[in-house]
């Protein structure tokens, strides 16, 4: 299949309505406006919340919680996913993306000590806790922060 043969389906294009084109049409004289009021003048429009003067129901919800703004999204991993890598590897952020240990966005990624590691690795990543840091060394890797 080609884009030069792509077709529509039958029955899905509609002619476009012609407002204001006699009484015969089905939408001739106020064109479907009604009579009177806001909208059926030209040219109006109002917010997408607005109710007519009403307290909108938007203002009317309590507001709940804080979101702050200046937050770090932290990525965890834990050790037992860093024995997919081979014995002596440097495993980098990049490298992590790539076997799809972490995806999405992140300010950082932080190393925990979940799980058992034999391999010895060189790991650059944002952070680590105690117990990770120990576990690495302990297989005779280094930790640094990048």
């Amino acid at each position: 299949m080609d884009l030069h043969s792509l077709q529509t389906t039958e029955g899905s294009k509609h002619r476009r309505i012609r407002l204001g084109r006699g009484r015969a049409s089905g939408k001739g004289k106020t064109s479907g406006r009604g009579h009177k009021g806001q909208m059926s003048r030209t040219g109006s429009t109002h917010k997408p919340l607005f109710e007519g003067g009403q307290m909108p129901l938007v203002r009317k919800l309590p507001k709940r919680g804080f979101t702050n703004f200046t937050r770090k999204t932290i990525i965890p991993v834990n050790l037992d996913a860093l024995s997919k890598f081979d014995d002596g590897a440097e495993i980098t952020i990049e490298l992590l993306r790539e076997k799809g240990l972490i995806n999405g966005r992140f300010d950082g990624v932080k190393i925990l000590g979940d799980g058992t590691l034999e391999k010895k690795l060189t790991v650059k990543v944002n952070a680590f806790s105690a117990s990770a840091k120990e576990k690495i060394e302990a297989a005779g890797g280094t930790c640094e922060v990048v």
